[in-house]
């Protein structure tokens, strides 16, 4: 060991400084493998070349972050990123399949194969905070938050820059020990989510960690450290000044976190949720609307606990569900009729939402389909069942109806029979529209009559069986 040590150091590129992996600074805690457990044999292949390649460059290099956060939790990362005193220009000479991206802050994506590891250089700024000695960029605007983030530092600045002190522990694969700047070591043992620095600073320079407390609270099963969580719902508003489509992207994290149900009751606990989703709160306390959206919260967390697919389309398509609902029925009140009514209220409604979350157009169509096949589930007689069958969407159009039904939104008796009809043989799916008369009858009347919520909403299903 102490060989290879030598080794790496002499040999090294004499333009590049001794890596500060071998040598440790006065603030950071060093843990041993034999306390922590983890070993490089837990690392991804892909950044345990990142950072041995690194280090034989004599660079240091540490994999932080998430990756290391759930390795201490016995979690399986989803993505592995690498933090190096390295400049972005010389670990794209290190590694021949890189490229530099990012404007904001330079980082490097490294591919292995499929794999793609990002690494970034640490972190530095440019003026000291005078409560707690967090430093900070002067680049930001009114609000606090920051615009530009382009500073290079020490390793133990890039660790005060980070936002959880769980998320700023670094990992060395080659030595397997845990270098801890903040007692994050310690939070991750006691189940505790504490942010970094001042709250009420940290959160004025980037309101989505407000967010992100939420989400990883309940992904960790952690507490919010008190005062962590106090600025919180002071600060919400902070929140309209982040670009819409920085706050669907985590809101869509959020969403698909495994654990968006309880993410969702906390946001409403904080007030967080509003401009979010609009009326998210009026419609959680409507009796229909809040046990369709707990329903679909609910499937959706089952299928990622699973590791099953999720159509995001699908689930944005629930959670808007009920506005739509209720702009189709002021509109049929007015006079409209069915079909042009509903297709303006859907126009309306991801008008209204697309300046808050900008829903990105390819999920607009999804939601679109979905919502516009509802009122044809109603349609039991001649060609129509056969007709809507063949439609692309039709999956996840029948889950969105079930999930309307399973609500009570919809009677039960009309998701039984598009279940029963899609196992039916062709001669059995004839006998049953035979005995649809009395149904369609029925139809015909409810027509003449002022559209109830459930009658005009599309039928929505579990999200178990979502559309890829």
């Amino acid at each position: 060991m102490i060989r290879k040590l030598l080794h790496r150091v002499f040999s090294r590129n004499p333009s590049v400084p001794v890596s500060s992996s071998y040598f440790p600074s006065a603030g950071a805690h060093i843990i041993p493998r034999k306390q922590h457990g983890i070993t490089r044999d837990h690392i991804n292949p892909c950044a345990l070349k990142v950072t041995t390649g690194l280090q034989d460059a004599g660079y240091s290099a540490f994999v932080v972050g998430g990756a290391a956060r759930d390795l201490l939790l016995g979690l399986e990362p989803k993505d592995y990123d690498v933090a190096t005193n390295a400049t972005p220009e010389e670990v794209r000479a290190i590694f021949r399949r890189s490229r530099i991206i990012g404007r904001r802050f330079r980082l490097v994506h490294v591919m292995c194969g499929a794999e793609t590891v990002e690494v970034s250089t640490f972190r530095g700024s440019t003026s000291p905070d005078e409560d707690d000695g967090v430093t900070v960029s002067t680049h930001a605007d009114e609000h606090g938050r920051l615009l530009r983030d382009n500073v290079f530092g020490s390793q133990e600045e890039d660790a005060k820059r980070r936002d959880f002190t769980v998320n700023a522990l670094f990992f060395n694969p080659v030595s397997e020990e845990i270098w801890d700047y903040l007692n994050g070591y310690d939070d991750i043992k006691a189940k505790r989510l504490r942010i970094i620095g001042d709250p009420l600073q940290r959160y004025r320079e980037d309101p989505v960690r407000m967010l992100r407390a939420v989400r990883l609270a309940a992904k960790l099963d952690m507490q919010i450290d008190a005062d962590t969580a106090a600025p919180i719902g002071d600060l919400a508003p902070l929140l309209q000044n982040v670009p819409p489509s920085r706050l669907f992207d985590e809101m869509l994290k959020l969403l698909l976190s495994g654990h968006a149900l309880a993410c969702v009751i906390d946001l409403r606990t904080r007030g967080l949720h509003h401009g979010l989703l609009p009326m998210l709160d009026v419609i959680l306390e409507q009796p229909l609307g809040e046990r369709f959206i707990t329903l679909a919260l609910k499937k959706t967390d089952e299928r990622v606990r699973q590791e099953k697919p999720v159509s995001p389309g699908f689930l944005f398509a629930a959670l808007l569900w009920h506005e739509v609902l209720a702009a189709w029925n002021i509109r049929q009140t007015a006079g409209e009729k069915l079909l042009p009514a509903l297709h303006q209220a859907m126009n309306d409604v991801l008008a209204a939402q697309n300046k808050k979350l900008a829903i990105p157009r390819r999920y607009d169509a999804i939601m679109q389909e979905i919502w516009a096949m509802q009122p044809r589930f109603i349609g039991r007689s001649g060609r129509k069942p056969f007709r809507l069958l063949e439609h692309p969407r039709f999956r996840a159009a029948y889950d969105f109806m079930l999930l309307r039904c399973e609500s009570g939104e919809v009677d039960m008796e009309l998701g039984k029979w598009w279940e029963a009809f899609q196992r039916a043989s062709s001669g059995e799916r004839e006998a049953m529209l035979l005995k649809d008369e009395t149904q369609k009858k029925r139809r015909r009347g409810r027509g003449r009559q002022k559209p109830a919520s459930g009658d005009t909403a599309d039928t929505g299903g579990s999200v178990a069986n979502v559309v890829k």
